[in-house]
């Protein structure tokens, strides 16, 4: 896993999608946010790693276009304007986060295994709260 810190954008995969989006025209962003939400929030019955990675990035951003959202920047996330985001994609969010942390999900147990998966844990139900709590 290569990760280095709890944050959405905190491993080699969501800062690849970061670099994605900024390479991308506007116009193709959001697509690219909701699909990477929606492989994660899909019916499969394994969520691998870097689909995890990308929904909780994805999610990132839904919840930081959000009037109370916090800000999802870090070093490593897009650095391009994105577009105004529909606020559908919140509940896209919730089910991605929701599978993102279930037992079918690689990164949870991967995340289950680190010393700061309680915290990465919290991250993500933090992250869950705002676009469910504040829609």
């Amino acid at each position: 896993m290569g990760t280095w810190d709890i944050g959405p954008f905190d491993n080699d995969t969501a800062a690849d999608f970061g670099g994605d989006l900024d390479d991308a025209a506007l116009a193709e962003r959001e697509a690219m946010i909701c699909r990477a939400l929606k492989r994660a929030a899909g019916p499969a019955d394994h969520l691998c790693t870097s689909d995890g990675e990308r929904a909780v990035a994805a999610a990132a951003l839904v919840v930081a276009q959000h009037p109370d959202g916090e800000p999802a920047c870090s070093n490593y996330g897009p650095s391009e304007p994105l577009p105004e985001l529909p606020a559908d994609l919140r509940t896209l969010a919730v089910d991605a986060l929701d599978h993102v942390v279930s037992e079918r999900s690689e990164l949870a147990e991967l995340w289950a295994e680190a010393a700061n998966g309680p915290k990465w844990r919290q991250d993500i139900t933090r992250l869950h709260h705002r676009p469910q709590g504040l829609s």
